[in-house]
């Protein structure tokens, strides 16, 4: 019996799963939990902490939704947050010990949440969501338990109100006074429609954070950010925010002064692979990755700690490419050890798996790398297991 395409490719990830488990079987010392969002709900594996090969771990559970698009984790990794974008939802789990989340409340937005973070303190869930106008909700925590609205903020740029804005990411900083949100306007830049708008189509807007989660915008807010901005994050000391331009395959960076105010990097904008998707930082604030969606690549960088500024890391013993399955959407590193990065596979519903060195930061492809998942998968967000913490294991 010959089997089709699609049956093959089932086939040969299954298998590559279970050589990925067979190979780590005498040391099974699992030093995360990965967890990937998608069509089929929010699925668990399994990090082996030798090889950062994954194995199937906490049971699927369902998102409360059908369509998830973002996952957020507290910084103690007791909660979890889903956004839907089929019913307008984020939804709140607890986390056990052993990686199994447990539904616990929801919240309904006025749209489509498209993004989602919570800042260190884990005092407040921040929303970015809308399809034709941007916003950014703002919400309460309490124990991980999602209360009132604290603020919403309309994103739209001065003298262009009236453009379709579409909200792309959101991050906060680490010291929790300040979130940026991206977005770029679609009646700026709309490939195959009708352009209406002479705006510069990419934007991050910030906004400080006060006392009761008062929100300010941010001096200079909105700045300019290429043309199609689609991952946005921020370092771990809160001094450097980048943000990945889709369209124009660039990474942008900015400086963070006077609390919130962004200032572009000198030598900026950094070059990508084609079409980056998404961008993450390792948890020591030394590389920054990106996951390109049409190269199915992943570009590595190390940052220079004392101006911010990006250089792509030189791979002496592999490969440069860092190649992935097809088209990862979402990217995320490790925070137990800080040493594997992980991307999410949309079109190959599969995830990749990479060996960071932690003094070059080279990626090496993981063992039995990619690992089959469920299908089509758009997030993916990572929690230590036990008591493993990367300040015990930094150089």
């Amino acid at each position: 019996m010959k089997l089709s395409k699609p049956s093959q490719l089932v086939l040969v990830s299954t298998i590559g799963l279970l050589v990925a488990t067979l190979f780590t079987a005498c040391q099974l010392v699992t030093v995360d939990y990965v967890f990937l969002a998608g069509s089929d709900g929010i699925q668990g594996f399994a990090v082996d902490s030798e090889s950062g090969a994954l194995r199937p771990g906490p049971p699927t559970v369902s998102s409360g939704g059908n369509n998830p698009v973002a996952l957020a984790v507290t910084s103690d990794y007791a909660n979890l947050y889903a956004a839907n974008a089929d019913n307008d939802t984020v939804v709140h789990f607890t986390l056990d010990s052993n990686g199994v989340l447990t539904k616990k409340d929801s919240i309904t937005l006025p749209a489509a949440p498209v993004a989602i973070a919570v800042n260190q303190a884990n005092t407040y869930l921040y929303v970015a969501y809308g399809s034709t106008t941007a916003s950014l909700a703002e919400y309460s925590l309490s124990s991980g338990a999602i209360g009132s609205s604290v603020a919403t903020e309309s994103l739209t740029v001065p003298g262009f109100t009236t453009d379709t804005m579409i909200p792309t990411g959101v991050t906060v900083l680490a010291n929790n006074a300040a979130v940026y949100v991206s977005a770029y306007d679609q009646s700026a830049y709309n490939p195959g429609g009708t352009v209406t708008s002479s705006a510069n189509p990419g934007w991050v807007f910030g906004f400080g954070v006060g006392g009761g989660g008062a929100l300010t915008a941010s001096s200079g807010s909105p700045y300019q950010t290429g043309v199609k901005p689609s991952g946005l994050t921020a370092d771990p000391t809160s001094r450097f925010v980048y943000v990945t331009d889709y369209a124009s395959n660039q990474l942008v960076g900015y400086g963070v002064s006077s609390g919130s105010t962004l200032t572009f990097l000198l030598s900026g904008p950094f070059k990508t692979g084609s079409e980056p998707s998404a961008v993450s930082i390792d948890p020591r604030g030394k590389y920054v990755y990106v996951s390109n969606a049409l190269d199915s690549s992943v570009s590595a960088y190390a940052i220079d700690l004392a101006t911010g500024i990006p250089s792509s890391v030189v791979n002496v013993t592999g490969s440069q490419i860092n190649a992935t399955d097809t088209q990862p959407v979402a990217i995320a590193i490790d925070p137990a050890l800080g040493r594997f990065v992980y991307t999410a596979n949309y079109l190959g519903d599969s995830i990749s798996g990479f060996q960071l060195n932690p003094n070059t930061g080279a990626l090496k492809s993981s063992q039995a790398t990619p690992y089959p998942a469920q299908s089509h998968p758009t997030a993916i967000a990572i929690v230590p297991h036990g008591n493993h913490s990367l300040e015990s294991t930094a150089p």
